[in-house]
């Protein structure tokens, strides 16, 4: 019985494993490749299109920002260049602007030294005429002052030394001399 029992036993497995090699009677392996290509094939269709698009998105995308940076750059070399044409010209200017200035400058102060060199030649003229002027009015003050002094010593000198008789001839002499002068 044993025996029995275990040959059935190993046919029912056998079967068992007969039965468990196929599943709605097609091949487990068979049945594995089908199922690995429903989930490829599911995977494709809803993961690898979406992230192809995504990917492909993606790099347009980059590629667009590319040429902005691209277009930026050439925009930013263009603005360099104009910015530094600009300053080579303001040096340009600054530098002609202080050579002009340099030469205004020495022209205003040669016409400012001469201004003072006639205004030093005038102001020397005009002292030398009020020095002139000054000493003409002292000399006329010192001959007024002088004849003055001279009159009051002579009336001084005369009242002392002039007698009545020297008067009276005096007067005699000058009275004929008027007689004489008026005919």
């Amino acid at each position: 019985m044993n025996l029995a029992l275990s040959t059935a036993a190993l046919l029912g497995l056998q079967e068992e494993a007969h039965h468990a090699e196929k599943f709605l009677g097609i091949p487990l392996p068979l049945w594995q490749l089908l199922n690995l290509v429903l989930f490829l094939a599911v995977l494709i269709y809803f993961v690898a299109k979406p992230m192809a698009a995504a990917f492909r998105n993606r790099q347009l995308e980059v590629e667009k920002r590319t040429k902005e940076a691209e277009h930026r750059r050439a925009e930013v070399d263009r603005l360099t260049r104009e910015i530094t044409e600009r300053t080579v010209r303001l040096e340009k200017e600054i530098e002609e602007i202080r050579k002009q200035g340099i030469v205004d400058g020495e022209s205003a102060r040669a016409e400012l030294v001469a201004r003072a060199d006639e205004e030093v030649a005038r102001a020397g003229r005009e002292a030398q005429e009020e020095i002139a002027r000054r000493l003409l009015e002292a000399k006329a003050e010192l001959r007024r002052s002088a004849a003055e002094l001279t009159a009051e010593r002579a009336a001084e000198i005369l009242q002392r030394e002039i007698t009545a008789d020297d008067r009276r001839r005096l007067i005699d002499d000058g009275v004929d001399r008027l007689k004489q002068a008026s005919r």
